[in-house]
Parts: structure tokens; sequence; C-alpha cells
């Protein structure tokens, strides 16, 4: 009896644990969560066996009252017959017989008696085991329902902590491409585009200068040689 009070304690215990609080008191919860589930299933299953046990001894001790009570009823049916039968043989004038049967009544009723107290010994004994088997089948419910709570933790855990593993890489890969990052490759390589288009509009603008230059020259040429056309046709 002593084993099975241990095993229901401990699927007490276990049922009313706090899966919250004893994840945030975890260093790592998923590890934790894996050990409890381990340690639920183990009792669990230990807890099966002890309510096996426990119902199997109470089936025994059922049938063992039943039989009491089927024995009680079947002597004080032959304690009947047997007392009708002196009866009708003290009617009939054989004391000596009448009495013989008188005594095998008393005999089934002694047996009777008997089988009745062995009954009502077994009865409290009956009821505490089917107390016991009671609250251990409502534990193991409950332990079963708590390792069905245990194992949704942890795949919520698991799901969360993959989720958040995806993210930050997701936001490390984003901030090595960020095209607004001066520093970063595509920056750097922007910049050095720009370099090399001012580069070029400096050279057009060179080019456009030294050309405006020469055609400047060639109108002074022209300018020149009118003047002196014209001096020529006032000396004619």
């Amino acid at each position: 009896m002593s084993s099975r009070q241990t095993i229901l304690g401990r699927v007490t215990q276990l049922a009313k644990a706090n899966i919250n609080a004893l994840i945030d008191q975890a260093e790592d919860p998923q590890k934790m969560l894996d050990q409890l589930i381990r340690d639920y299933a183990n009792n669990i299953a230990e807890a099966e066996e002890a309510v096996a046990a426990t119902i199997g001894n109470l089936r025994l001790m059922e049938q063992d009252h039943q039989e009491d009570v089927e024995a009680a009823k079947e002597w004080g049916g032959k304690a009947l017959a047997a007392s009708r039968k002196a009866d009708e043989l003290r009617a009939g004038g054989q004391a000596a017989e009448a009495d013989r049967f008188d005594n095998l009544a008393k005999v089934a009723l002694g047996r009777q008696l008997q089988s009745e107290k062995e009954a009502r010994t077994a009865e409290p004994t009956i009821a505490a085991q089917t107390e016991v088997v009671a609250k251990l089948r409502t534990g193991l419910d409950q332990m079963k329902a708590k390792l069905g709570e245990l194992q949704a933790k942890r795949d919520e855990l698991v799901a969360r902590a993959t989720s958040a593993r995806v993210q930050n890489r997701m936001m490390d890969a984003v901030k090595n491409i960020d095209v607004l990052d001066p520093t970063s490759e595509l920056g750097r390589f922007e910049d050095k585009v720009r370099r090399e288009e001012a580069k070029a509009l400096g050279k057009q603008e060179l080019a456009a200068s030294s050309l405006d230059a020469q055609f400047e020259q060639l109108d002074a040429l022209g300018d020149s040689a009118e003047i002196e056309a014209r001096l020529a046709a006032l000396k004619d």
C-alpha cells in the first residue's frame, strides 16, 4: 500500500506542476521541457502499472466478497432446508432423526455467519481500494493532460526559436546588402561610378572651352581681313 501511496503522491505533484513557472526558471527551456517530457512519460508508465495492479487486487477482493455473500446465501438455504426436514421428521415421530437435521441446520447457520463476517470485514478494504483506484485514475488523466501540455509548449518553443533564428538571419542579410549604407560594397561602387561620370563631364567642359577659343581666333582673323580689305578700298 505504501508504494501505491508514493506513486499517488508523485502523480499528484507532477499533475500540479506549473509549466510556465518552470520555463521561466530554466536556463535552457527546451532541454528542461525535453527532460520533463521524459520524466512524465516514465512516471505515467510506472503509475499505469500501479493502477493496473491496484485494480487487479481490487477485483480479486470483490470476487472474494461476492463469493462470501453467495456462500452466506447458500448456507442460509441449506440451514432452512435442514430445519424444515427436522420439523417434518419430528411431526412424524422421528425425534432422533429430527435432532440430527436440526444439528445440520445449526452447522449451516454457523457457516452462514462466518461467510457474512468475512464479507463485512472485506467491505471497508474494498471501499478504500476503490477510492485509491479512483484517485490514481484521476491523477493519470491529469498527468496525460499535462504531458500533452508539455509537448505543446515544447513544440511552440521550438517553433518560436526557429522563427527567431530565421528572422535574425534575414535581418543580418538585409543589413549586409543595405543600399543606403555608404560603407556597403554597392555604395562604394556607386561612388566610383559617380566619380567617373564627373570626370567625363570635366573632360567635356574642357573640350568645349578649347573649341570655343579656336572659333574666337577664327572670328578675330575674319575681322582683320575685313579691315585690310576696307583699307585697300579707301586707297583706290
